[in-house]
């Protein structure tokens, strides 16, 4: 059976600890690059400090970390990428980036509504000592290409091979869980099949209280977000927030 993984992310949850974006990081052999501007840095899970624009006591905050939405129509990113370095994988509805084809033209980036996709300026460095706890099940990229998040792809092949040594055609999700879900000190992250109707994330994200961000583009992005306040579901359909910040790990 074709998964459809996806997320949910509770922003009334998320505290913008940065967990996640160190969890990221370190899962996926993202080296530490101390020159490197918001601009120009590496951050496939990056969170955003975003207010309602008030003043003193009206005043109100919400972090909310953005990543490759794994769009499922219409993906942005595939139509405009030259070298087919971007496709999305028909039986996890993971968008997947090919390091080994990518030329960085960063077209992608451009097509990208929700700014989620880093260009390499430098070759990978570790400082000493380091590149001993690089993840051994994740190739380091070179300098030139584009990268994003991939739901943490590794541990879908780790899951699989695991599943196949025991005479299984299915996973158990138990063994595929993403690093920054797993990173998550408040649970704000959560992680499905939504193509499972049982799965708890297909009847969660049936909430009132859960939105997508940009869905009139009609790409059907596959993470979604929740909150019980209006004023940050009213961001769903806006390109930024009043007073956006950006926390780096």
């Amino acid at each position: 059976m074709s998964a459809r993984y996806g997320m949910v992310i509770d922003l009334d949850r998320c505290t913008g600890c940065g967990a996640c974006m160190m969890a990221c990081a370190a899962e996926n052999n993202v080296p530490p690059v101390p020159r490197a501007t918001p601009r120009t840095g590496l951050t496939p899970m990056l969170v955003r400090k975003v207010s309602n624009g008030g003043e003193g006591v009206d005043r109100r905050e919400v972090f909310i970390p953005i990543m490759c939405m794994h769009c499922e129509r219409e993906t942005p990113c595939v139509g405009v990428c030259p070298q087919q370095a971007v496709e999305v994988d028909k039986a996890t509805g993971i968008v997947m980036q090919m390091p080994q084809r990518c030329l960085g033209c960063r077209y992608c980036m451009t097509a990208c509504p929700y700014h989620a996709r880093y260009f390499n300026w430098w070759d990978p460095q570790w400082p000493a000592g380091m590149e001993k706890a690089l993840n051994p099940g994740v190739a380091v990229r070179m300098r030139g290409v584009v990268e994003k998040c991939n739901l943490c792809h590794a541990r879908l092949h780790s899951a699989t091979q695991k599943a196949a040594a025991t005479g299984k055609r299915e996973i158990n999700p138990a063994d595929y869980v993403p690093a920054c879900v797993e990173a998550c000190p408040t649970a704000a992250i959560r992680f499905g099949n939504l193509a499972d109707k049982h799965d708890p994330l297909s009847l969660e994200v049936r909430s009132p209280d859960t939105f997508r961000f940009l869905t009139r583009l009609g790409t059907e992005p596959k993470v979604y977000y929740k909150s019980k306040e209006a004023w940050v579901r009213a961001l769903a359909e806006s390109n930024s927030g009043s007073g956006v910040e950006t926390k780096r790990g």
